[in-house]
């Protein structure tokens, strides 16, 4: 399968494309800012499977400016994809009458617009009965328990998981499936920020697991959901 995953160069991503790159007929492009992190990851891929296919891409995902040239570049490592993994995110953490507008407009292009125009450009590529799925939070997830200092990631987070829903319906018509999965605390730099201190019961290479498999799996089972992945609060 061709599996396109952002926001690889560390975290649940990094951990996600190594999980899915054990399996040498997956061939993943891992997109990310960060080009010397990914090189680090396609090192970490090649060593645990000699045989992984792990194309690197560094893109800054806030540039959208050059998505309508998306396709023209990834057509060159692969020609159709079948999973879409949107799990770049992006988390501030501050309270909410000290937020600025750049702050806010940072978060939400990571964490809605791109994953909203990056899916768009990606359509010609997509296959028939292909699955994206969007990493959302469980403070996105309406009902949850919230926390201060995270208005700005929490809506913008809603608002993925409500694009999900919207997009099951768009693309019924082409057989592409679109899920959510709503990640509950995992010991990543995100979570750190999120709540100094404090200890999350799961590590990103744990997670990663039910997330490739879902990937590769949930869209026989769900469409347009918005699935909760959470062990504790936070």
């Amino acid at each position: 399968m061709n599996i396109i995953v952002t926001g690889a160069s560390k975290g649940i991503g990094f951990e996600v494309v190594k999980v899915l790159a054990k399996h040498k007929q997956n061939h993943i492009v891992a997109i990310s800012r960060n080009g010397k992190a990914l090189k680090e990851l396609v090192t970490e891929c090649h060593r645990l499977y000699p045989e992984a296919k792990v194309t690197p891409y560094e893109f800054d995902l806030s540039q959208f400016e050059f998505y309508p040239f998306i396709v023209q570049r990834l057509e060159t490592f692969i020609h159709t994809c079948d999973i879409l993994i949107n799990n770049a995110g992006k988390l501030v953490n501050k309270a909410y009458h000290k937020f600025e507008l750049e702050e806010f407009d940072d978060t939400f292009n990571v964490n809605v617009k791109s994953p909203f125009f990056l899916t768009q450009a990606l359509l010609p590529m997509l296959k028939e009965g292909a699955h994206i799925v969007n990493i959302s939070s469980i403070g996105g997830v309406q009902g949850s328990k919230k926390f201060p200092g995270l208005a700005a990631y929490s809506a913008s987070k809603g608002a993925l998981a409500i694009l999900t829903e919207v997009l099951a319906e768009e693309l019924a018509d082409k057989d592409i499936k679109v899920n959510c999965l709503a990640i509950g605390a995992v010991q990543t730099e995100m979570f750190m920020k999120a709540f100094p201190g404090a200890k999350a019961i799961q590590n990103p290479a744990q997670i990663a697991h039910f997330i490739a498999d879902f990937a590769v799996n949930g869209h026989k089972y769900f469409n347009g959901k918005v699935v909760p992945v959470s062990l504790s609060v936070p």
